[in-house]
């Protein structure tokens, strides 16, 4: 797969194409300029609607059902978060070829924060530890089981996987043995066994957006629903460094269970990513080395 074919069965992106869903489905935006937006994104293609949104399709068939999962849940979230969230403006079938529903999105502003160049990580920590506990304090019915909520466990043999495809690639300088006992010594701690929580399930810088150091906004929730609370610590070790980290521990007010599991799934996510995403999106391998090496020597040290 080439750099703009992250996975298989990826459909196939243009501005052309843009424009002819726009002008058959929503005319009122049909004289807006489309660009196609740079994203380290996996599941979704982006492309600024004039000055004032955004339209976002599916790069694959699995990431379909987000668009009808935000549809019904933004909304209901939204005035119950400290932190901007996407609004839709607008939903669109399949057409011109395109197989997928999509959706436009009123634009908002920031930038993705990036480790290691945060300008407040401290105060970023107590923003990300006050949207964590907002979502997790939701009581909404009805909610999704969210996409990482389930048993830790259940990430074993993926993860395994990966760590075994990394040994192969000798050139990533991955202790494959080092990482594999980690993840064992993960595996032999109990599982969670509390009530799910509202989770977002995917806070990669990616879906951040900070301003003058601070937490903005937090977007794409095609992840979200219900699930174990350790889903939602990914910040701790793809974003933030050693003494935010310690900030935001202790904002978010878990136990030493639940750091160690968030702490291994965040450990596995970057250990799947990496040699699936090496060669075709720069900035996912780029923070799963982080992650990776922030783990282990967390790990290390202790």
């Amino acid at each position: 797969m080439s750099a703009e074919q992250m996975h298989p069965g990826q459909h196939p992106m243009g501005d052309d194409l843009v424009r002819a869903l726009i002008a058959g489905q929503l005319p009122q935006w049909a004289g807006l300029a489309v660009r196609r937006f740079p994203s380290g994104g996996t599941v979704n293609a982006m492309y600024r609607l004039g000055d004032a949104m955004v339209v976002r399709l599916p790069l694959v068939k699995g990431g379909a059902s987000d668009v009808s999962l935000e549809q019904e849940w933004l909304p209901r979230l939204a005035p119950l978060l400290p932190t901007a969230i996407p609004e839709a403006v607008g939903f669109g079938r399949p057409a011109q070829g395109y197989p997928w529903p999509w959706s436009v999105y009123r634009w908002l502003g920031g930038k993705n924060p990036e480790a290691g160049a945060l300008a407040e990580p401290s105060l970023l920590a107590e923003d990300l530890a006050g949207f964590v506990t907002a979502m997790r304090g939701i009581d909404l019915p009805g909610a999704p089981t969210a996409h990482r909520g389930g048993p830790l466990g259940s990430l074993d043999t993926e993860t395994r996987a990966a760590i075994e495809q990394l040994r192969a690639l000798p050139e990533e300088g991955i202790d494959c043995d080092a990482v594999t006992a980690v993840w064992q010594e993960a595996m032999r701690a109990p599982e969670w066994d509390g009530p799910p929580v509202w989770l977002h399930a995917d806070l990669m810088p990616g879906n951040l957006l900070v301003d003058a150091g601070r937490l903005t906004g937090v977007i794409d929730f095609g992840c979200t629903g219900m699930g174990d609370p350790a889903c939602e610590l990914f910040p701790a070790w793809n974003l933030l460094p050693a003494v935010a980290r310690a900030v935001f521990r202790e904002a978010v007010d878990v136990d030493d269970a639940t750091w160690n599991r968030g702490r291994a799934r965040t450990l596995s996510q970057a250990l799947i990513a990496l040699p699936y995403y090496r060669m075709t999106n720069p900035a996912m391998a780029h923070n799963a080395r982080h992650v990776i090496r922030e783990v282990m020597g967390e790990q290390l040290a202790a």
